[in-house]
């Protein structure tokens, strides 16, 4: 009998894996020295010769007299144990080393590790003296507003937010407070019911008067017109300092990324912060990992230029390269992670105007490969039917990067990249977890800041995955 997808041709094929014809030459290319089932610290950190950190911390200056690290330590991607719980122990080893060698920026937010990412931060921090770190926590009041919260409601829930916050976090103030995730949803009408119509932006202000809050901004994803909206009442306001998404990809090329709320480059976002001379903390510079996961022919390129360098170190060295950035975040999850960016950023060498165009070449050269805009937040999660959405993201982005993705059922190649796939996907999300499970309740899509159409993405990749148990 013969086989349904017999009369498939190469450029159904592709397009079945969401590839175009730049998908061709990434299943084709880079075969030999791929480690497909490397470890993740390997995957995301080419190690340097030596990865302990022999210099300085760089810091900048606020107007306060605040001397911020440039590198931020993100509380977003803690370690877990075997029982899927946060290693409080190594969580305290982390933070100590990373207090040992100068980073004191420390950025957490109450949806942050299923909800426990302030309990962990509070507990490390608070085995140092107060005065040698910088809080950073979050108003992540955006998933009450979704539910239906309004008006008093959404205020009273919110204020016992912010004081849960400090009791997890130890401390009776904090450093830097953010309204979280700001410009998504319904752009301004939403910005307004979670902080303008229910007086909690008045709460705030009070609160940075009486110095239980010593600096007050806003985390941006989103809408472009928000963003502009608060800018323009920053002589009102006065806002301390800002949070965006900033790498040398978003830098000019986010907006191109159909589907994106996120779409607004960073390099109109950094811009209109430093002519009003608003710090800018930065988040995803790694662009959730994406940017020391690239493309085999990316490292090469990377690798060529500067073969001591890690990948991820360009990466960090673009977001603290621009003077107005006051504290760049990085989730770090391994010891590895933070010595390399510890190496990075003591001290730091900024990019020359070469290096920056060798970046922005860089980055047009990424736009070929077609992997899912997932930054493995989790703000998606859990999801109502138990999928695994990063987890199928990440196993999809990884394979497209190692030139794992089958382009053809005529390739010389395809039963092994076939097997590699499955076997991969198999061990990375369980059977129950996976996209063929996706009921299209969409209920993740408005939960994430990058607008992903998430049952879209997870249909395109279990049409190819089913396609391939065809054969």
């Amino acid at each position: 009998m013969a086989d349904k997808n017999e009369g498939i041709n190469r450029r159904e094929f592709l397009k079945m894996a969401g590839l175009g014809a730049v998908g061709a030459g990434i299943a084709g290319s880079a075969l030999q020295g791929c480690n497909f089932f490397a470890d993740e610290k390997e995957a995301k950190y080419a190690p340097r010769a030596s990865l302990e950190p022999t210099g300085k911390m760089t810091y900048r200056t606020t107007e306060k007299g605040d001397k911020v690290s440039l590198l931020g330590y993100g509380m977003m991607r803690l370690p877990k144990n075997d029982n899927d719980e946060i290693d409080q122990e190594m969580v305290n080893r982390l933070v100590d080393y990373a207090i040992e060698h100068g980073v004191n920026y420390f950025d957490t937010a109450p949806p942050y590790m299923k909800g426990k990412s302030e309990d962990a931060t509070g507990i490390a921090l608070s085995r140092h003296p107060r005065n040698s770190y910088y809080i950073a926590t979050k108003m992540s009041n955006h998933r009450l507003a979704l539910d239906g919260k309004s008006g008093k409601e959404l205020y009273d829930a919110s204020i016992e937010m912010y004081r849960t916050s400090m009791k997890k976090l130890k401390t009776d103030y904090i450093d830097y407070y953010l309204m979280h995730n700001v410009g998504g949803d319904t752009g301004i009408p939403f910005l307004k019911q979670r902080f303008f119509d229910c007086g909690l932006l008045d709460f705030l202000r009070k609160e940075r008067d009486a110095g239980r809050i010593r600096n007050l901004g806003f985390s941006f994803h989103g809408k472009v017109e928000v963003f502009d909206y608060l800018l323009s009442l920053h002589d009102e306001i006065h806002w301390d300092f800002v949070q965006i998404q900033l790498n040398y990809l978003d830098w000019r090329h986010a907006a191109e990324n159909k589907g994106w709320i996120a779409n607004v480059n960073a390099e109109y976002l950094y811009g209109e912060l430093h002519k009003r001379n608003i710090p800018a903390v930065i988040m995803e510079p790694l662009l959730g990992g994406r940017l020391s996961n690239v493309h085999d022919h990316v490292v090469a390129r990377l690798k060529q230029r500067s073969p001591e360098s890690s990948v991820a170190s360009w990466a960090f060295r673009f977001a603290g390269s621009f003077p107005g950035v006051l504290s760049v975040l990085s989730g770090m999850t391994y010891m590895e992670h933070l010595q390399d960016n510890l190496c990075t950023y003591s001290p730091l060498k900024p990019l020359s105007d070469e290096e920056f165009q060798f970046l922005y070449d860089t980055a047009d050269l990424m736009t070929q490969y077609p992997t899912v805009n997932c930054n493995d937040c989790k703000y998606c999660m859990p999801c109502p039917y138990g999928i695994d959405i990063p987890g199928i993201f990440v196993h999809y982005n990884k394979c497209v990067n190692e030139g794992r993705v089958a382009s053809s059922i005529n390739d010389e190649n395809y039963r092994k990249l076939r097997k590699e796939f499955l076997v991969g996907y198999d061990r990375s999300v369980p059977k129950l977890r996976q996209a063929n499970h996706c009921t299209g309740c969409n209920q993740c899509s408005p939960k994430c800041p990058q607008g992903l159409d998430i049952p879209a993405e997870l249909q395109r990749i279990d049409k190819y995955v089913e396609n391939l148990k065809l054969r």
